[in-house]
């Protein structure tokens, strides 16, 4: 069982009736744009009253580790639009409803690369105001997020939620647990490889418990909550299905989210985690590294899922993001 961590011309293909939907306060249409020679899809939700001849301050939000776009990226974005802003939640490359071969690749330079085709497509968006795009990223969306913030100057002001550096809790496991076994998790890797170089069997590996049965009796707090929030109907999306390539890990093992944290500034940076989460010190981590202005906010009593979609947190960090957002956009 795995840890839980949880470019061309961007046009949009699919801006159709038919693929719009609507809520009391928002419409969301789904839209596809390219990443090299993936397609990945998306959700873009305009605001109440939405006028196609303004153009708008916009928020793009990626999702976590396994996750999709219809989840904690997609109440969020609706959250956001319900505040006036245009919000693209999407599915990462070989994930979601998005393209790419092969299916449940975990490659965190594609995963980058994809907030930098996002933001292609937002920048020629008619109703975007490409000198007002900020990013949201939540749980390992957060670290590549981040990672994209460092060198994406088009990307004005970035937020994240329950950040975790997802090639750090692979590298090193929560809080240095899994240091000593890096070098037999990478000759794991080597020899995987060449069976499936030889024809052998694909290998996946679970973001999360798949059962309550799967999780040890001194599991960190978030083995259950990734059982709650993915596998049961809490949030459970049927496009989440829960598996990565084992032959990710080589790619993940070697990525750092917060090496370069310093170059986001003078852009702003606000960093919002649960006090009692597993993953905290990920955000006080990249607080520390990072240049003014920044803000790690802290949520009291709070965890790390918690922040996905717990109500009293969700309206508290909303609140939180649209004073940012209006800020600094």
């Amino acid at each position: 069982m795995a840890l839980f961590v949880c470019c061309h011309t961007a046009k949009s293909q699919t801006n159709t009736e038919a693929n719009t939907s609507s809520t009391s306060v928002t419409t969301i249409q789904r839209v596809t744009f390219p990443n090299r020679n993936v397609i990945l899809v998306g959700n873009l939700y305009l605001p109440k009253a939405f006028d196609k001849n303004k153009k708008y301050p916009t928020i793009l939000v990626g999702h976590p580790a396994g996750g999709v776009k219809e989840q904690t990226a997609g109440l969020y974005a609706q959250k956001l639009a319900e505040q006036g802003y245009i919000a693209l939640a999407f599915d990462a490359s070989y994930q979601g409803e998005s393209g790419g071969e092969p299916r449940f690749l975990e490659d965190p330079a594609v995963r980058v690369e994809d907030f930098r085709a996002a933001t292609d497509y937002l920048s020629i968006h008619p109703s975007v105001d490409p000198t007002k795009i900020g990013l949201l990223g939540i749980c390992a969306g957060g670290g590549f997020a981040i990672k994209a913030a460092e060198t994406e100057h088009r990307l004005k002001a970035v937020a994240t939620i329950s950040m975790a550096d997802l090639g750090q809790l692979r590298r090193d496991g929560l809080n240095g647990t899994m240091k000593a076994q890096v070098q037999q998790r990478l000759d794991d890797v080597a020899k995987q490889r060449t069976k499936e170089a030889n024809g052998g069997e694909i290998r996946y590996m679970n973001y999360v418990p798949n059962s309550l049965q799967d999780i040890p009796a001194n599991a960190p707090v978030m083995y259950q909550e990734g059982y709650e929030y993915y596998r049961t109907k809490r949030g459970q999306h049927p496009n989440s299905t829960n598996k990565y390539l084992f032959t990710s890990l080589d790619k993940l093992i070697g990525f750092t989210a917060l090496d370069h944290v310093e170059l986001i500034s003078p852009r702003p940076l606000l960093l919002i985690a649960g006090s009692i989460a597993d993953t905290y010190y990920y955000s006080q981590q990249a607080y520390a590294q990072a240049q003014e202005p920044k803000e790690l906010y802290t949520i009291e009593g709070a965890t790390h899922v918690a922040l996905y979609d717990t109500p009293e947190y969700v309206s508290q960090i909303v609140k939180k993001l649209t004073i940012f957002y209006g800020k600094n956009l």
